[in-house]
């Protein structure tokens, strides 16, 4: 059947002007788009008049692999439907759901906490790309590319052992790495700040870095350090923890031609922020010297991981006997007290989303507080809130960026867009799941982010070809009919933050109508979404 979108204005994903024209498409495949296209070749014909019309938005980093597997995938989907995307790229901060063997005895590690296998609400357990790829294809809502995570990967053959690898382990680890490539994952990603990848030397690191060169393809990276003071480092004074995180990853790339992307730019803590024209330098400084390094943000004040995020990799990696002893203790509350104080970020701005069952009662609540109602001290509060976790609750920690730097970035043209966000059964959700997307639009239409073609652009055309998505991000005669309308009245004059998302008018996922107005098509959904092989 012949659809026929008529009168929009259309923003191609190029970065030019946009223009009103007319969309012409059949089953998934854009037909024609011209100024004016004939109704009489069209089965059906939609006037978008007074609306605009883009390829469908393209979040770089997410983590809706885990999701897209869910024997009832779409709860997880409709929020970012709704906001306009179509297309995810998966498998970031190196907690793919695939990257593994099949018989590995550490699949409980694998998805590092956040994400796992381990709840038997998935249709399967995928190791590989290929199968992976296979199950989503036509099964899930949204189109997806996925990339094979490092923490995957060394979990497969180790766990979460605190060491460097054995040589027989490296190569199996590095073999899994390259097979995933090979059978079309979008790239490699790595979770420097998550175990295991938090115990990776640099030596290993830069190994996997050669695969991605080998193959030209996409290296993504949660660095090990995302604010002036971290537990990565033992150096509490001197350089930011964040710009020598940087450093690290120059280190690896220098001499490459590494396609680098730097996961959520972000600055943790007040103190951190001014680290922002600094981290520039340096992104522009590895350009110049070949390394193809851009960054991507969410629309964001605060960010969502998991508790442990803030614990020294040398107390992570310590058997439970070892954490009671005194000495240790004492080295933990002397670090975490001076690291909050050269930071700029304390307890108070740690807020619980989700601890487990029976614990609903800490959620939206903040470390600090929680400590007072509790007559503990905020450092034991912390450690008992991450026992009774099992060190793997979620928590919703901010500042990580100010609204002046992410409308600096949006102007930047290495610059990315992305939600870093999944839908939770429990808890307190992140609002990035609602409508990130529609805000950075609203920001350009203000005047405060970049011009609309070019923000248009980042969402689309430059996302599809920064990770070799064919056929994808522009409206152009023979690419996949993805297609967001979109209200740009409504758009501007929307109050954002509102636990739902805002101007978005009709999104089309292959062709296919799922969203029309308000209304989702879950019977279409079900099969809407192609797994896109690179």
């Amino acid at each position: 059947m012949k659809t026929l979108l008529k009168g929009g204005k259309i923003y191609d994903g190029t970065g030019n002007e946009a223009y009103i024209g007319d969309i012409l498409f059949e089953d998934d495949r854009i037909l024609k788009v011209a100024p004016s296209i004939d109704e009489t070749l069209a089965d059906t014909v939609t006037d978008i008049s007074g609306k605009s019309v883009s390829s469908g938005f393209i979040d770089c980093h997410s983590h809706n692999d885990w999701f897209a597997i869910k024997k009832d995938p779409l709860p997880y989907f409709d929020p970012f439907i709704r906001q306009g995307i179509t297309t995810f790229i998966t498998g970031n901060c190196g907690l793919s759901a695939i990257g593994f063997d099949r018989d590995t005895p550490y699949l409980d590690k694998i998805g590092g906490g956040l994400f796992g296998y381990n709840k038997g609400d998935t249709t399967g357990v995928y190791p590989s790309a290929d199968v992976f790829l296979d199950a989503v294809d036509n099964n899930s809502p949204c189109n997806m590319a996925v990339l094979v995570g490092h923490c995957s990967a060394r979990a497969s053959v180790s766990g979460y052992s605190n060491r460097p690898l054995t040589d027989s382990e490296e190569e199996r680890m590095l073999a899994i790495l390259e097979e995933n490539l090979k059978m079309g994952a979008a790239g490699i990603s790595l979770g420097l700040m998550y175990e295991p990848g938090l115990y990776a030397p640099l030596s290993e690191l830069k190994k996997v870095a050669d695969l991605c060169v080998k193959y030209d393809k996409i290296l993504t990276v949660h660095a090990k350090a995302e604010s002036k003071v971290s537990m990565a480092y033992p150096q509490l004074f001197g350089r930011s923890h964040l710009l020598r995180a940087l450093d690290e990853l120059y280190d690896i790339a220098k001499g490459t031609d590494l396609k680098l992307q730097y996961s959520h730019a972000i600055f943790v803590g007040r103190s951190t922020l001014k680290d922002q024209p600094e981290f520039l330098k340096m992104v522009d400084r590895m350009r110049s010297e070949g390394i193809r390094i851009q960054f991507d943000i969410y629309n964001e004040l605060k960010g969502v991981s998991v508790i442990t995020v803030i614990l020294p990799s040398w107390y992570q990696g310590m058997s439970e006997k070892d954490r009671k002893k005194l000495i240790n203790r004492i080295k933990l509350y002397v670090l975490t007290e001076a690291t909050s104080k050269l930071l700029g970020f304390g307890w108070d701005d740690i807020e619980i989303a989700y601890i487990g069952p029976g614990y609903e009662k800490y959620e939206g609540k903040t470390v600090a507080g929680l400590a007072k109602e509790y007559r503990k001290s905020n450092l034991d509060m912390y450690l008992q809130l991450c026992r009774e976790s099992n060190f793997q609750g979620r928590v919703n920690m901010g500042p990580y960026t100010t609204e002046e730097i992410i409308h600096d970035f949006e102007k930047n043209d290495n610059c990315y867009f992305m939600t870093d966000a999944w839908v939770e059964d429990y808890g307190v959700q992140n609002p990035a799941i609602y409508d990130c997307f529609p805000k950075f639009l609203q920001d350009s239409l203000k005047g405060l982010g970049d011009i609309m073609p070019k923000t248009i652009r980042k969402m689309t055309g430059a996302t599809a070809d920064r990770f070799m998505l064919k056929d994808r991000g522009y409206i152009k005669e023979g690419y996949y009919a993805d297609l967001t309308v979109f209200d740009e009245n409504e758009l501007l004059k929307a109050t954002p933050d509102q636990y739902r998302s805002f101007g978005i008018d009709s999104v089309y996922i292959n062709g296919k109508l799922v969203l029309n107005g308000d209304s989702l098509n879950s019977s279409i959904l079900k099969i809407s979404g192609k797994a896109i092989h690179v």
